[in-house]
This record gives C-alpha cells, sequence and structure tokens, in this order.
C-alpha cells in the first residue's frame, strides 16, 4: 500500500519545482509576439542609419535648437545616444508594456490559465515566474537595440568619444561606464510601466486592454508633464524623469533627477506590483 502523506500531495511532489523558469522562457521565446520584438529591436537602428545615409548631409547640421540630432552621425556612441533619445518616450514603454501586459491576460485569454493553477502551480510562484520572465525579456530587447546600435553605429561612423551638442567631448573609454548607468536607469526607469502593465495584466482577460492600458495612461502622464501650470505636481507623475539619463552627457554627470527618478520608480513599482500580487491571490480564475 501507499503512504499517504498528511499534505495529502502526490508523491515527489514540490510546488517550487512547478512552472520551471526556463520552461516559462522557452514557451514565451517560441511565440511570434517575442520574436517580432527583438526582429524590431534589431531592425531599427539599421533603418536610422539608413535614414541618415539617405537624407541631405546639408539638413544634418547645427540646428536653431541643440539636441542629438546634431552630432548623433559623428561617432558610434553619439548614434547609441540618438537611439535612447527617441525610443524612450514611446517605443520602448510600447516594448515594456507588451511583455509584462502580456503575462497573465494572455493565458486568461487562451484559456489556458487555470490549467496551469490545476497543474497544480501555486498562484504565487506562477505570477513571480511569469513576472520574472518578463523582466527578463524586457532588458534583453532593450540590450538588443544597444548592442546592434553600437555594432552597426561602429561600423557606419567609427568608433569615437561622444560629442555633447553642448561642445563637451567624453572619451570613448569614459563613456562606456556613463552608457552602462544610462541603460540601468532606463530599465529601472521603465519599471513603472511593467509594473502597470503586469497589474492590469491580472485584472483583465484581454491583453489588449493591458497593452493599449499602460500606453495610453503613459501618454497622458507626458502629456500633463508638459502643462507648466501644474508646478511642482509634475515631478509626482510616472513620465517625469523620463529623460533624466541626459545627464550623464554633462561633466560632471548631474545625477540627481537620475536619483529621484529611480526613486519614484522604484515606489511606483513596488506598490503595483504588490497591488498585482494582491489582486491575483484572491481573483477567480475561471477562464
Amino acid at each position: 500500500m501507499s503512504k499517504v502523506t498528511d499534505t495529502a500531495a502526490a508523491p515527489g511532489y514540490r510546488a517550487s519545482a512547478t512552472l520551471p523558469f526556463w520552461v516559462e522562457v522557452r514557451r514565451q521565446l517560441g511565440r511570434r509576439r517575442t520574436l517580432g520584438v527583438f526582429v524590431f529591436m534589431a531592425v531599427l537602428p539599421l533603418v536610422l542609419i539608413g535614414a541618415f545615409a539617405l537624407g541631405d548631409p546639408e539638413e544634418m547640421g547645427p540646428s536653431s535648437r541643440v539636441n542629438l540630432i546634431d552630432v548623433a552621425t559623428t561617432s558610434a556612441m553619439n548614434f547609441v545616444l540618438f537611439v535612447f533619445f527617441v525610443t524612450t518616450g514611446f517605443f520602448l514603454v510600447v516594448v515594456f508594456a507588451l511583455f509584462f501586459g502580456d503575462t497573465v491576460a494572455s493565458e486568461a485569454q487562451w484559456g489556458s490559465l487555470r490549467y496551469l493553477l490545476a497543474a497544480p502551480v501555486p498562484r504565487m510562484l506562477l505570477l513571480a515566474r511569469k513576472l520574472a520572465v518578463a523582466f527578463v525579456l524586457s532588458v534583453a530587447a532593450l540590450l538588443t537595440i544597444v548592442l546592434v546600435a553600437l555594432g552597426a553605429g561602429t561600423i557606419a561612423y567609427g568608433w569615437q568619444g561622444v560629442a555633447t551638442p553642448v561642445g563637451f567631448e567624453i572619451p570613448a573609454g569614459e563613456m562606456l561606464w556613463r552608457l552602462a548607468a544610462i541603460v540601468g536607469y532606463l530599465v529601472i526607469n521603465l519599471l513603472i510601466v511593467g509594473a502597470l502593465a503586469f497589474y492590469l495584466s491580472v485584472r483583465t482577460d484581454a491583453p489588449l486592454a493591458a497593452v493599449g492600458g499602460t500606453v495610453f495612461i503613459v501618454i497622458v502622464s507626458s502629456i500633463l508633464g508638459q502643462v507648466d501650470a501644474l508646478g511642482e505636481l509634475r515631478t509626482f507623475l510616472p513620465t517625469y524623469y523620463n529623460f533624466a539619463w541626459i545627464g550623464m552627457l554633462s561633466d560632471p554627470p548631474d545625477t540627481g533627477d537620475m536619483l529621484a527618478g529611480v526613486s519614484w520608480s522604484l515606489v511606483y513599482a513596488v506598490v503595483l506590483f504588490a497591488l498585482a500580487f494582491w489582486t491575483f491571490r484572491r481573483k477567480d480564475v475561471t477562464s
């Protein structure tokens, strides 16, 4: 006769061993959505290089408004900074919203969520695995665009230091650690987007609602950030410090806004992730 355990669990069952991390990674990598995102992240820098090559060089000179576009083609480092400049406000937002917002809602839409829980995979473990995979894929997508931009930019424009729009130059070696700091800041700053999308994902069975709702809120926040009448209230908006990484291009680096951005991002992220787990723990999963 088989021995019955006190927990009534099947012999050999371990809750922590269900839905392994790499199994979920393989599941997500097998989706066309994931492949499409990484393809777009790799192609975008090439498209920008092609646009600069096809454009009129006389139109690329200094303009009346100093910005990163003016020096985008002076070196690979400058090109990477330009890519950050044009993707921070919207493109990267969509990528993080897609990976985080598609986690639970897509399973519910397909009708597979209840079967995962009946496997049985503990609810909190399932949510933690999906959160970890969404974070890893989002960071990998960001690193993809950085590495492709660096490689393609080096071939197209050479490996030199950074020429800032205000005339200050940063050696390539020094710029490497500054670039790493910028990437790290973008990851933390975009956690707001990921946390919001993740929370909406556990509240709805429609991935489009989670992703679209997140993007809509970010757009509204960005618009409100341009309203001067709000004064200091704008600093509470989740998108207010999106471009604080530009402070890394000054001498010495101006990290004041970056520290404020990191602080607010972590506060928003912790609250939203906690709400997501609290909501999912009590959710009646019927799909």
